[in-house]
């Protein structure tokens, strides 16, 4: 960050954001043409100070202005929660949206040298945000509630970190399947995905186009075994083999692969792949991996 850089490690946790582009963006879109008090900037490093504190409502965060480091770093005195309400209608999502786009090149630009199984590995989930019906009521998806969902694809930065590489939006009650096509595009990398997306069109589709995947059957999946690999005598894995999807009336065209393993409570659990290449107990960890976007929607949330 620049000269005016904030105390402490929130400082260094925010320094990957590029402030001298951000402000140019601002300049040019008027985005804070007669604001005197609460700019962009300080809107955007008080709300993510907030965030990584964990405050719970707009008086919260205010209160945190009250601090003499937060005074002098933004320049603030003083604010009130009607007026971060207010700041926070106002800001221009595209500005966000850039910010979130320059740090995923960064994090792609730091870890592509690195070489592991998780390096193209690509986990799609969704998960529903609520909002108040009688203000959103374009949002509706039941009698009583409004929402939209966030659609997500989360990668690996290297073995242990995950980051947000493309994110769509849309009413809570679109099916996962409509953004298929949007988070499921690029040719040699491997997506995990739950039930919510089996579509079996798509499933031949991308095996023809050479996009890997792997996702959990539905419990009611027409199958016909057509060999069983051999499995070394200490393999979690209960079961691998090669078979048909689907019944004779509406069946893929390529030939599938099925994991047969159980979860951490002793679930069996099915899993369908196009990926022949990698051994069964690397595919049972490949979906298991999957649990690592429901942590971060518990994080966001």
């Amino acid at each position: 960050m620049d000269k005016n850089t904030l105390f402490s490690s929130f400082g260094k946790w925010v320094a990957p954001i590029n402030i001298v582009k951000l402000q140019q963006r601002i300049e040019e879109t008027d985005q804070d043409k007669y604001v005197k008090k609460l700019t962009t900037k300080a809107y955007l490093l008080l709300f993510l100070h907030a965030h990584l504190q964990q405050r719970e409502g707009l008086r919260a965060i205010a209160d945190d202005v009250l601090s003499k480091e937060f005074q002098q770093e933004l320049g603030l005195s003083s604010i009130s929660p009607a007026q971060l309400s207010r700041k926070n209608n106002r800001v221009d999502p595209a500005l966000l949206e850039e910010i979130f786009v320059d740090l995923v090149q960064q994090i792609q630009k730091a870890s592509g040298n690195t070489y592991s199984l998780r390096k193209d590995i690509k986990i799609i989930d969704s998960t529903t945000i609520g909002l108040c019906l009688q203000k959103y009521k374009w949002a509706t998806f039941r009698k009583t509630k409004a929402g939209i969902k966030i659609h997500l694809r989360l990668v690996f930065a290297n073995q242990q970190d995950v980051y947000p590489e493309k994110i769509t939006l849309t009413c809570a009650k679109a099916n996962d399947r409509t953004q298929m096509e949007a988070l499921i595009d690029e040719i040699g990398a491997m997506f995990v995905f739950d039930r919510g997306y089996v579509d079996y069109e798509k499933f031949d589709e991308y095996t023809d186009k050479g996009i890997f995947f792997a996702s959990r059957l539905k419990e009611n999946a027409q199958i016909r075994h057509l060999y069983a690999f051999p499995l070394p005598a200490e393999s979690s894995v209960l079961s691998d083999s090669m078979i048909l999807l689907g019944t004779p009336q509406k069946r893929i065209d390529n030939v599938l692969r099925l994991i047969e393993t159980l979860d951490s409570k002793g679930n069996l659990i099915r899993i369908v792949t196009n990926r022949f290449d990698l051994e069964a107990e690397e595919l049972s960890d490949i979906y298991r991996w999957r649990w690592q976007i429901e942590l971060f929607f518990k994080w966001i949330k």
